[in-house]
């Protein structure tokens, strides 16, 4: 489609935010607008100052074949060292995430990727997972990610599985 990674996640995340405060939840944005310049260290300084009980990073992703479809979520390995301490809470909100993405919008689920590279998880404190929401890579992907119906499934399915986390993990 020629659609920028950036803008998708933009409008999923726009989608998301009003799904949860809607909800009842409290959401934080670390961007609202397109031209955003901010690093991964700094949304994770802005998650982990708020002590937020998820931080959700949206992302889509791409393959060197366009054969490859589906969703998969990120989290950080229990000897990751920058994060540890959040492995098996990120590694649970990740299941949930991706399990209830797959449920809504019949996406091939490829699981939870455990990764200890992302700058994106290893600046967290609090629990966090990186959403690749579909491959902009294989054509079909690509075009579902650009309509509205199809986002919207991803963000029940997103907000579904911050539900199913929380209420499994609540203090």
């Amino acid at each position: 489609t020629g659609n920028l990674e950036s803008a998708i996640n933009l409008e999923v995340a726009l989608k998301l935010q009003k799904k949860l405060e809607d909800s009842g939840y409290q959401v934080i944005m670390v961007r609202t607008s397109q031209d955003v310049n901010i690093s991964n260290q700094q949304r994770a300084e802005i998650a982990n100052k708020n002590n937020a009980g998820a931080f959700i990073r949206l992302h889509c992703n791409s393959d060197d074949s366009s054969s490859i479809h589906g969703t998969l979520t990120m989290a950080p390995s229990e000897s990751n060292p920058y994060c540890s301490q959040i492995a098996e809470s990120s590694y649970n909100l990740s299941k949930c995430v991706v399990d209830n993405i797959c449920s809504q919008t019949g996406s091939k689920n490829r699981g939870v990727m455990i990764n200890d590279t992302m700058s994106g998880i290893n600046w967290s404190q609090v629990p966090v997972t990186i959403v690749e929401m579909g491959y902009m890579t294989n054509p079909t992907e690509d075009k579902l990610l650009a309509t509205d119906e199809y986002q919207d499934k991803i963000c029940i399915g997103i907000a579904n599985g911050i539900d199913q986390y929380l209420l499994v993990n609540a203090d």
